[in-house]
C-alpha cells in the first residue's frame, strides 16, 4: 500500500514495491528486528534506498506493512454466516501473528510505536482504519440476515479479535490450537448477537 501523499511522476513499479516487501520480510525473519535496516533491505531487494523511502517514511511503518498487513489486504471473507466470517478472519489474524517474521519484528514495533504517536496515528490511517473500513461488509450482510444489530460498534468488535489474538499468541507466546479462532469468534459473535 502506498501512502495517499505520493508524489505525481512516473507510475511506481509494483514489482519493486514487492521486492521490498519481501526482503523486508526476509532480512526480519533472518537477522530480528532491530538488526534490518533500510540499506539492508534495498540491497536485498535489488533497488536503492530512494525506492524504499519514497514508498515509506521509515522502517517501521515498512515492517509493519511488510509483516503484519496480509490479513488486511486480503479479500473480506463471505461464507454465508457472522460465526463464519469472524472465524475465517481471526485464523488469518493467527497465521499472520504465528509467522516467524511476526514473532521477530513485534518487540521492536511495539518499542517504537511507544515512542513515536506520530507513527502509531500513520499506522492507524493508512493501514488500519481502511481495513476496518472494508470489514465493515462482514458486519453489514450480518444485520441483513438478522444476526446482530446495525448498531454493533465494528471498529470495538475488530480490536476485540484483533487484540485476543495479539495477546494470546504475541505477549503470552501461546500455541494457536486449531480451535481458538472458532471459540474467539463465537464468544464475539455470542456477545453481540440479536436477542
Amino acid at each position: 500500500m502506498t501512502l495517499p501523499d505520493a508524489r505525481r511522476g512516473r507510475p511506481r513499479d509494483s514489482r519493486v514495491h514487492e521486492a521490498i516487501l519481501t526482503a523486508t520480510v526476509d532480512l526480519v525473519t533472518e537477522s530480528g528486528y532491530a538488526a534490518t535496516s533500510i540499506g539492508a533491505v534495498a540491497a536485498r531487494a535489488g533497488t536503492g534506498k530512494d525506492a524504499v523511502y519514497r514508498r515509506w517514511s521509515g522502517k517501521a511503518e515498512l515492517v509493519y506493512e511488510a509483516v503484519f498487513t496480509a490479513t488486511e489486504s486480503a479479500p473480506v471473507p463471505d461464507t454465508g454466516s457472522l460465526t463464519g466470517d469472524l472465524t475465517a478472519l481471526v485464523e488469518a489474524l493467527l497465521h499472520e501473528f504465528t509467522a516467524p517474521a511476526a514473532a521477530a519484528a513485534l518487540p521492536g514495533l511495539l518499542a517504537d510505536f511507544a515512542a513515536d504517536p506520530g507513527l502509531r496515528t500513520r499506522i492507524r490511517s493508512h493501514f488500519l482504519a481502511p481495513a476496518k473500513s472494508g470489514l465493515a461488509d462482514v458486519f453489514e450482510r450480518a444485520a441483513r440476515r438478522g444476526e446482530t444489530s446495525s448498531a454493533v460498534p465494528v471498529d470495538l468488535v475488530l480490536d476485540t479479535l484483533a487484540g485476543a489474538v495479539f495477546f494470546h499468541v504475541g505477549l503470552v507466546g501461546e500455541s494457536a490450537a486449531p480451535e481458538l479462532a472458532g471459540r474467539l469468534a463465537g464468544l464475539v459473535v455470542r456477545g453481540i448477537e440479536v436477542r
